[in-house]
């Protein structure tokens, strides 16, 4: 009899175990779905932490983190003993007893119903945050029953906490654990919650500190310091009892730290840890197909990403930008005072706060819901509110309406700045516009405007592809180009900037330096207006252009991205090189994961594009030339040091570019509104000499002085290949007449030995892009003109006294 029940137990007890294995194997299997996902052996060996990525420049500087959860982990003895403490002290006291579930625990739960606390170690908490064992995603079909639910949840939670204990040691588990909770406030992980809360290490916590951050741990929220405090020091001293009952605090210690208060320090990560900027969004754009096509997830596969940006330049260049737009913004509230400066191109006034609040999503809803009356849509976008603005004294509080706000912004100009090193490829600097908070729109890569006369090196290109040289001529003359539109025969005239024509020849390096409109257009319909598409493309313009008779005089949008694209394969002997914004990726332990190098395509020979170059330095070198108000940093032409250029202004003074060369560097910049019926009302101010151009200058002049920067003066290369074009053709000089002291121009060939062009003339400044051409002046009796050098301080004297000419004849209305 006894032999029979002892064999029943036995039997009994076999299958027992026997469906206990088969159970927690379908668990561990998610049979036929029905339990959800287990971690795997894998995912024990490699838990993933879900941490932010870096962002680096290229010299090792933090700008910026990608985070879902603002996390960073830290080691083990990073952490403060209190802390250790304070969290076996309230949580899991017997942490070090147990292998993952604390069987004492869980008795005294089950026996009290819950009422003497719960049965979770710390091990299991892990579990739970580490391998979200409770998230949708990792349930399954018996999810649907409540309280089989919450045991498959419990059990799922025990398997996982017996893996980790035994793959893990107790160190190894209490540091992933502090570094997988929140801590409310954004702040997941120890680290970041010690520095968001008290701006300390993880080390330096004080026993307070920690008590404080292990008590957040029962509710983040309710038991908040910021939002909460009472609660929180209430929850602290609690903790604080906790650690002397088990023994890690004196009686004496526990009496003297309840009574102090809590103290609070705000803090951040590190710089660039927190806020958004243009060159973070950029290189999330960048890596978006990278990331999808390798597995990796940006905001939580903790990498660090070394992008090819120069922190000293990028600095240099943020710098420039919001002293020259500071500037630009004054001028521009100076110039429109009280009027709106919102016209179209035949200077017809626009109502453009009344167009923009309609293109808004609100204004239909709006009509929607009060169809038949609209007094009730005006009232709402009439209605005061509190909203913070953009100023250059700092962020303003103010009482705006919509349409306050749609008028404020319509005004503010902004920016959009790149360099590239033609060589390699390598972004050095990404201004997207003033202010990331306040203007999400990159101005570098999303924004596309009309490039204006830096798109006419592009015609230039052409002539010289069809066989032409810098020295062919063109007359500045009316001109009437015929073309066809949708098979109608159609003319077009182009105008010089000051509406008139000099009947003067040039040549093709001087009317690209002077910026004339009239010779432009006659190269253009010569080479063809199909062929400057195609050699605009070919050196690296993506957008889609129009092919038109005004293509070469920008007529078609892009983007300062492409153009700087572009003119780095003049400078890079005409290899068109894809630009790179980040040059490597490790992970946390820096250890390589990718590197990137650009692509190259030659679509230039060598020749073509030193002499593309040489054309290019016309604007320093060339009478009247568009780029000598770079004169007024003289810092920029230190020890030989040369300078290439292309001005650029739009109709009615929309979009003002410039295109700045270094033997090192390739610079855009565009400067305008966002809105583009917004203008400035004349050339002296709205011109890309006078609002862009500054901006390339304070830059350069900037990366010059600093003698750690890398980059110097110096000459453009000389040619590597034989040029077998004509280049060093007679231009205009500036003259000293002996007999009066008085600089004029005359033709090279008044002159019995014309300078050359390898040789930088003395400048003539230019407010515009193409002035009205003085006649040529008659020799004085008995005095003949010839060569002389100009002194610095002459040179100055000059452009002093020419723009106050200028300006006397704009006054008088003779333009």
């Amino acid at each position: 009899m006894f032999k029979e029940i002892k064999n029943k137990y036995l039997r009994y007890s076999s299958i027992f175990v026997f469906f206990v294995i088969i159970f927690f194997s379908a668990l561990q299997l998610n049979f036929l779905w029905l339990f959800g996902y287990s971690p795997s052996y894998h995912d024990i060996k490699i838990p993933t932490l879900r941490v932010g990525s870096e962002l680096y420049t290229a010299d090792g500087k933090l700008i910026g983190r990608y985070f879902k959860e603002n996390r960073t982990p830290v080691n083990f003895n990073e952490i403060s003993p209190s802390v250790i403490n304070a969290l076996v002290a309230t949580e899991d006291v017997r942490f070090y007893k147990h292998w993952g579930i604390d069987a004492q625990a869980v008795g005294r739960a089950v026996v009290g119903f819950g009422k003497e606390g719960g049965a979770s170690t710390i091990t299991q908490q892990l579990a739970k945050n580490l391998y979200r064992t409770r998230y949708n995603k990792s349930q399954g079909i018996l999810n649907k029953i409540p309280l089989v639910r919450t045991l498959i949840f419990k059990l799922k939670e025990w398997m996982t906490a017996v893996k980790l204990e035994s793959n893990y040691s107790k160190q190894d588990i209490i540091t992933m654990y502090l570094n997988t909770v929140s801590f409310g406030n954004n702040a997941y992980g120890i680290k970041t919650a010690s520095r968001i809360y008290f701006d300390k290490e993880t080390k330096e916590l004080s026993t307070t500190d920690a008590a404080m951050l292990v008590g957040m741990l029962k509710g983040t929220t309710y038991y908040n310091p910021i939002k909460n405090p009472a609660r929180a020091l209430e929850r602290r001293n609690t903790v604080l009892s906790q650690m002397n009952k088990y023994k890690f605090l004196s009686r004496d210690s526990l009496t003297q730290l309840s009574k102090e208060p809590i103290k609070l320090k705000e803090g951040k990560m590190e710089d660039g840890s927190d806020g958004d900027s243009y060159l973070r969004a950029a290189v999330a754009k960048n890596l978006e197909k990278w990331c999808k096509d390798n597995g990796y997830d940006l905001y939580e596969d903790g990498l660090k990403i070394y992008t090819t940006i120069d922190s000293k330049l990028q600095k240099y260049a943020e710098e420039a930008v919001q002293d020259q737009m500071k500037t630009l913004q004054r001028r521009f509230y100076s110039v429109w005072g009280n009027e709106d400066p919102w016209y179209d191109s035949e200077k017809n006034k626009v109502d453009y706060p009344d167009r923009a609040m309609k293109n808004l999503p609100i204004y239909s809803l709006l009509q929607k819901k009060f169809p038949n009356n609209p007094d009730s849509v005006t009232a709402y976008f009439n209605k005061k509110k509190k909203m913070q603005i953009f100023t250059y004294k700092g962020d303003r509080d103010t009482l705006f309406s919509t349409l306050d706000s749609i008028r404020y912004y319509g005004k503010i100009l902004n920016t959009g700045m790149m360099t590239m090193e033609p060589s390699t490829g390598k972004i050095k600097v990404w201004v997207g516009g003033i202010d990331h908070k306040f203007f999400k729109y990159d101005h570098v890569n999303q924004a596309k405007r009309q490039a204006g006369s830096t798109f006419k090196p592009f015609a230039y290109l052409t002539a010289l592809e069809q066989g032409m040289s810098p020295c062919d001529k063109f007359t500045d003359k009316p001109v009437k180009i015929a073309f066809q539109d949708k098979g109608e025969t159609k003319y077009w005239e182009p105008k010089n900037a000051d509406y008139s024509v000099s009947y003067q020849e040039m040549s093709l390096r001087w009317a690209m330096a002077r910026s004339v409109n009239t010779i432009t257009a006659q190269v253009t319909e010569k080479v063809g207006w199909d062929n400057v598409v195609k050699w605009a493309h070919e050196c690296g313009i993506d957008s889609h252009l129009e092919s038109v008779p005004s293509v070469a005089l920008g007529s078609n949008d892009v983007t300062v991205y492409e153009m700087v694209k572009a003119y780095a394969t003049f400078m890079n002997n005409g290899v068109k090189t894809d630009p790179i914004l980040v040059e490597k990726i490790t992970d946390q332990d820096d250890n390589l994961i990718d590197e990137f190098k650009p692509k190259t395509k030659r679509v230039l020979t060598e020749e073509i594009a030193w002499l593309m170059t040489y054309m290019f330095r016309g604007g320093m070198e060339e009478p009247r030339g568009t780029s000598q108000a770079l004169w007024d940093w003289p810092d920029l032409f230190r020890k030989n040091n040369q300078i290439g250029g292309k001005t650029g202004t739009s109709s009615d003074y929309v979009d003002a570019w410039y295109m700045g060369l270094t033997k090192d560097l390739v610079t855009g910049v565009w400067v305008g509104c966002d809105e583009r019926t917004a203008h400035f009302k004349n050339g002296e101010q709205g011109e890309g000499s006078r609002t862009a151009l500054p901006i390339f200058a304070k830059f350069m002049e900037k990366v010059y002085l600093d003698p750690k920067s890398g980059y110097t003066y110096g000459p453009f290369p000389k040619a590597t290949v034989e040029i077998t074009r004509t280049y060093n053709c007679p231009s205009p000089r500036i003259v000293r007449d002996t007999s009066s002291n008085d600089s004029v121009l005359v033709d090279s060939t008044d002159v019995a030995e014309p300078a050359t062009t390898e040789t930088a003339p003395t400048p003539v400044p230019t407010e515009t892009e193409v002035k009205k051409e003085d006649k040529k002046p008659e020799p004085v009796q008995n005095q003949p003109a010839v060569v002389v050098p100009l002194t610095k301080k002459e040179e100055r004297e000059l452009k002093r006294k020419q723009r106050q000419e200028e300006r006397e004849k704009r006054k008088n209305g003779d333009n």
